[in-house]
Parts: C-alpha cells; sequence; structure tokens
C-alpha cells in the first residue's frame, strides 16, 4: 500500500510502499479514504512522543482517518464490513499512522461510525481538533451570555472553537488575520479582534504604524473583562498579557502549557494549561453535530495523499487540512 513515512526522527516525509496491515483478535482493518492533518503529526516525526513510548520505523505518520472497514478481526461484534468510520489514533507501537491506504486499529480505541450526511473528508478533518475544541468548552463550562475570548481562532482547533463556543450561547470574541474577519463572523464569532498593525491617527501630519495587542482591543470593547479566555497560540509573555482582560474568577485554558497557574489561583481563575482527554464518545457529539448542520466543518484545502510532505508543518492555516487519498 501506498503511505507516508519516516525513516528517523526529523526526517523528510517521504511516499513509499508499505505491507497491508491485517486484522487481528479485537481489531478492524479499515481501508482510509482520507487523513486530517495536525501539528501533532509534525511533532511526532520530531520526536515528541520518543521518550514516552516505543515507535516502529519506517514510521507511517497521521492520528486522524476516516474510510470503510474492510476486514474484522476476531472476537469485534459491533463493527462490521462496510461500516463508515472515524477515529483518532495513538497507539504504541507509533509508527502506523493514518497517512497510508490501510490500517489496523482495536475496536475499543477512539473511533465512531459516520453518519450518513458525513463525508469522509468532513470526519477525518473532526478528531483531534474537534475533540480539543469540544473539550475545553466542556471544561470552562460555557453557558448563555458569558464573553468569550479565542486567541488564535484561525486554525482547526480555533474554528470549531469559536463554533462550539458559540452554540453554548457565549458572546466569542475571536482573534484572526484582517482577511479572515469575515470567515470568523460566518462560523459565529461576535466580533473579530485582527492581528497586525493599526494606524494611530492622533497626529494627522504624522501618522505612525503601531501595534496594538489583542488585551489592548478587548479591553476597549469590553472594560469589564472577558469570562473566559481560549489561548491556542501564545508564548508565557501573549498569555499572561491576555489573562490581564480575563475577571476574577473566570476561566482561562492554554493549549500550548503558557500559563502560570500559580498567577491564575491567585485571581481564582480556573483553568490553566490545558491537555484533551476526549475520546469517542466526544467525537460521536461532534458527529451529531455535523450531521445535524449546527457545526462547520472548516476544511481549507485537501490535497492528495503524495503532498503530505509538502503541507506537512506549514504554518498559517486557516481551518483543516485533509489528505484526500
Amino acid at each position: 500500500m501506498r503511505a507516508i513515512v519516516v525513516r528517523e526522527f526529523g526526517a523528510r516525509p517521504e511516499l513509499t510502499d508499505m505491507p497491508i496491515p491485517e486484522a487481528g483478535p479485537g481489531t478492524v482493518q479499515i481501508q482510509l479514504e482520507a487523513a486530517g492533518v495536525n501539528p501533532f503529526d509534525q511533532r511526532i516525526i520530531e520526536g515528541i512522543l520518543k521518550d514516552k513510548l516505543p515507535h516502529d520505523f519506517p514510521l507511517i505518520v497521521g492520528v486522524d482517518g476516516a474510510g470503510t472497514i474492510s476486514s474484522v478481526g476476531p472476537g469485534v461484534d459491533d463493527f462490521g464490513v462496510g461500516d463508515r468510520v472515524v477515529g483518532k489514533w495513538v497507539i504504541p507501537p507509533i509508527g502506523h499512522g493514518t497517512y497510508a491506504e490501510y490500517i489496523v486499529v482495536p475496536r475499543d480505541s477512539i473511533i465512531a461510525k459516520i453518519p450518513d450526511e458525513v463525508t469522509a473528508i468532513q470526519a477525518a478533518a473532526l478528531p483531534i481538533a474537534g475533540i480539543t475544541a469540544l473539550d475545553l468548552v466542556h471544561a470552562a463550562q460555557v453557558t448563555a451570555g458569558q464573553t468569550v475570548l479565542v486567541v488564535g481562532a484561525s486554525g482547526g482547533v480555533g474554528s470549531y472553537l469559536v463554533q462550539l463556543a458559540a452554540l453554548a450561547g457565549g458572546h466569542v470574541i475571536a482573534t484572526a488575520r484582517p482577511d479572515d474577519t469575515d470567515r470568523m463572523i460566518r462560523l459565529g464569532a461576535a466580533e473579530v479582534v485582527n492581528y497586525g498593525r493599526v494606524q494611530v491617527t492622533d497626529s494627522p501630519t504624522r501618522p505612525q504604524s503601531s501595534e496594538l495587542s489583542v488585551a489592548d482591543s478587548v479591553r476597549i470593547t469590553v472594560p469589564g473583562g472577558v469570562d473566559v479566555l481560549f489561548d491556542l497560540i501564545s508564548p508565557p509573555p501573549g498569555f499572561a498579557d491576555n489573562l490581564s482582560v480575563v475577571r476574577d474568577g473566570g476561566a482561562a485554558y492554554t493549549t500550548v502549557w503558557s500559563a502560570d497557574e500559580t498567577a491564575l489561583k491567585a485571581r481564582d481563575i480556573q483553568g490553566g494549561n490545558f491537555e484533551s482527554k476526549g475520546g469517542a464518545k466526544e467525537l460521536r457529539e461532534l458527529l451529531r453535530h455535523v450531521g445535524n448542520g449546527d457545526l462547520v466543518v472548516p476544511v481549507e484545502a485537501t490535497p492528495p495523499l503524495e503532498a503530505a510532505p509538502d503541507v506537512l508543518g506549514a504554518p498559517g492555516a486557516r481551518g483543516k487540512t485533509v489528505l484526500f487519498i
């Protein structure tokens, strides 16, 4: 089968032929149609799990995938050949991923059946980013009337987070580049704070270009502070600055581990450094939202499998990239 592999940590991914894995006891073989591209895929290549889990080389890249079950092993009775499924698979030994034509996974892994209304491309864009966003909304217990600031709203997690926070009744302030403002509004943001430089017009004869921070921009429209901060991108100094606009007793989460949790506790702010723990239950919830038309899957690009080396780790993503297999 065709697969995208790396032959050592840090190597450039390449397309090669690999043996087709066979289903064994308690597992299913899936003929993959699509694989979601995530920043975590590049981190695995760089060795983020090197000292935590065993790895097999050549290492087939990819965590998110969707397709059709093509074979089931002994002891599997809740999935059958022909079922359309999607999943998130970080299963040791690492190296048997979704950037391939086939994968074999345990039936009790993070796997869910795809509703008829949802395409394989849409489904493959859901697991890591969608589950993380849903877990954040659940952790913060976003409720109607709360003001929610999403920093880094343009990417995969952010695009889902804007929608899910709005579905929960939140007044969402999203940060995005100026040319992404309309998309953020369509996804449910009530306000958009633009990145980039702004023109200072106090001196019309000598206009100056100046950068207004996210926190400064938010203070203009929400002087009393926001209830919830979801920061998906900021390093520690940036997160600390954004934390300054969260009201005492509110909530603040960072997915890039930028929080000084002592500082949060001093102001009775819940949250901090966040790691998603969601699984099949959350994936099924997301699929229901997509099937019902309540959640838009923000697919930006669908390159073919062989294009993976060029799209992995590419900066400036807006929404999700999904490999078409």
